[in-house]
């Protein structure tokens, strides 16, 4: 059991801890270098500034985008917002119509909603079993005055991965924008904005061993050019789409991190899809069921379904030694089933006894094999009590 550090963190789509290799890059920024970037005038600002565009330089190859085309925010939501707001708002003399869908994060679908409180006319496409949109529904929804498409890249909850790049093709067939919130797939599989003709793309650090509190969002900036309307107002830092002294030593820490993810990214994949598979061909025989596509999916997620068994009974039996959620979003006073597993066409007994389990780059297999073990042996005890 040498190969077990207790408490065992496997809530990697929540967040992820901070790689040390990052936080030794950011240090010198937190300390000593602590000029604000836009303070070109003394050498303080200038070794800001050089260290924010080095950054940006590593984040835009990631991504295979120009150095022009990140805009640094506080993240993913906020990139989400920008992109949906701003763009939606800027071209409204083009139309009024966006098309998103129904698995979406609470950050595209409560902007979604909030523009429709303007008077912006949306369409929430559905979803199959596996979580994915039916493409020729997403070409048939396409109106005169469709100003654009926001589609995940992977999902937050089940893991499924979209066909971006045909999403893409689509949008850009139609003249029409395409945006992706790809918070829990940049760092993690490969992400190509030319490639998947992406024009608008989030995404946040926390989400790859990197800081909290910085995200950005990519936007396209030729074929077609698109400039968002701002939504914070102030010195326009960033290509006068977005306002506010940039958060330096966060800026560092996302170019080392999504640096050291592209490295590391293949490997990863290998052994967590071993782990994956392994974890689910247990709960299998234990009478789970997964959740999401079987293959098209995330290779760090895992979310299964145990016929007739809390969520919320197995977290608690095992809360204090393993960091897994529930398949469902929890307030203080009401316990709310998935809005994604329901939008698979399950009963919300199966939202409710649904595990999401994240795998992340500091667990072991010996971890793997101990919470498998001892979720599978706290179903059976509860199996005994409910059932």
């Amino acid at each position: 059991m040498s190969e077990i550090k207790f408490p065992i963190y496997l809530d990697h789509h929540a967040t992820t801890p901070l790689d040390p290799r990052v936080l030794d890059e950011m240090m010198p920024y937190l300390t000593e270098k602590f000029g604000n970037a836009s303070s070109l005038d003394h050498p303080f600002g200038y070794e800001a500034s050089v260290a924010v565009e080095s950054a940006r330089d590593k984040i835009a190859k990631a991504i295979g985008a120009r150095h022009d085309e990140i805009i640094f925010t506080s993240g993913a939501t906020e990139s989400n917002n920008l992109a949906l707001i701003g763009t939606m708002e800027k071209y409204k003399d083009k139309g009024d119509h966006l098309i998103t869908c129904v698995t979406e994060h609470k950050a595209v679908l409560d902007t979604a909603r909030h523009l429709e409180s303007l008077g912006k006319k949306i369409t929430y496409l559905p979803v199959n079993e596996y979580g994915e949109i039916n493409l020729e529904q997403l070409e048939d929804s396409i109106k005169e005055k469709t100003v654009m498409i926001s589609i995940m890249t992977a999902n937050n909850e089940i893991g499924t991965i979209a066909d971006v790049e045909k999403i893409g093709n689509i949008a850009h067939d139609h003249d029409v924008f395409f945006h992706t919130d790809a918070a829990q797939a940049v760092g993690h599989i490969p992400m190509n904005v030319e490639k998947m003709n992406i024009d608008l793309m989030s995404f946040s650090a926390h989400k790859m061993y990197g800081p909290k509190g910085i995200g950005a969002l990519y936007v396209r900036g030729v074929k077609p050019r698109i400039k968002p309307n701002p939504i914070l107002h102030g010195g326009g830092q960033e290509r006068n789409i977005r306002s506010g002294t940039l958060n330096v030593p966060g800026i560092v820490g996302f170019g080392r991190a999504i640096e050291l993810s592209q490295h590391e990214m293949k490997a990863e994949n290998n052994r967590f899809h071993k782990w994956s598979v392994e974890m689910f061909e247990s709960f299998f025989n234990a009478g789970g069921k997964q959740n999401g596509h079987p293959t098209k999916r995330l290779e760090h997620n895992l979310n299964v379904y145990f016929k007739g068994i809390e969520s919320k009974s197995i977290i608690n039996s095992i809360s204090k030694e393993i960091a897994i959620s529930a398949g469902s979003a929890c307030t203080t006073q009401i316990v709310e089933p998935s809005h994604v597993l329901l939008s698979l066409g399950f009963a919300e007994e199966r939202a409710h006894s649904s595990l999401r389990i994240g795998i992340g780059r500091n667990n072991t297999h010996a971890e793997i094999q101990y919470v498998t073990e001892n979720i599978i042996s706290c179903v059976k005890k509860l199996e005994k009590i409910t059932l």
